[in-house]
C-alpha cells in the first residue's frame, strides 16, 4: 500500500525546512493552528509540516514508499497516533472517533495513492508541493 512517511531528503532546500520525525515513519496531514492558516510560512510550522505519527514530531518533506501494511494495520496506526494526541474515544465519543480515523485512513489512502513511489513532496496548508522526482528510494 502507498503512503506518505518522514524524509530527511531535500531538508534544507527551502527556508524553514525541519525534520524532527523519524525517518521512514508514517505520516499524515496534521491540523493547522490559527497562526499557520494565515500564513503557513509563520507561526510554527504545521501548516508546512507533516505530523508523524510514532514519534509525534513534524516533518516539511514526505516520501512516497509502497509498504508492506494492511488497511487494518494503518487503521491501527492512525488509532494510536489520535489516542496519544488526547484526542481518544474517550474525548469525542467512539462514533465519532471511529469517524476520524475512518476518514484520516481514507485520506491518506486517497493522498499517495495518486504519487509515485519515491516522490518527496512538501505541504502547503491542504496542498502537497513536488519536492522531487521518484528516484526508486521508497521501492522495496
Amino acid at each position: 500500500m502507498k503512503l506518505l512517511t518522514a524524509t530527511r531528503t531535500g531538508q534544507g532546500e527551502r527556508d524553514g525546512d525541519f525534520c524532527h520525525a523519524v525517518e521512514g515513519e508514517l505520516v499524515l496531514l496534521g491540523l493547522v493552528c490559527a497562526t499557520d492558516q494565515k500564513n503557513p510560512d509563520g507561526g510554527c510550522g504545521c501548516g508546512r509540516a507533516f505530523s508523524g505519527m510514532s514519534s509525534m514530531r513534524a516533518t516539511t518533506t514526505a516520501v512516497v514508499r509502497d509498504l508492506d501494511v494492511s488497511v487494518a494495520d494503518v487503521m491501527l496506526a492512525v488509532e494510536g497516533y489520535y489516542v496519544s494526541s488526547g484526542l481518544g474515544p474517550d474525548l469525542i465519543g467512539g462514533a465519532e472517533f471511529a469517524d476520524l480515523v475512518a476518514e484520516t485512513v481514507a485520506e491518506m489512502t486517497e493522498i499517495a495513492a495518486v504519487l509515485p513511489v519515491g516522490a518527496v513532496v512538501g505541504r502547503r496548508l491542504d496542498e502537497l508541493i513536488w519536492r522531487s522526482e521518484p528516484s526508486g528510494v521508497g521501492e522495496h
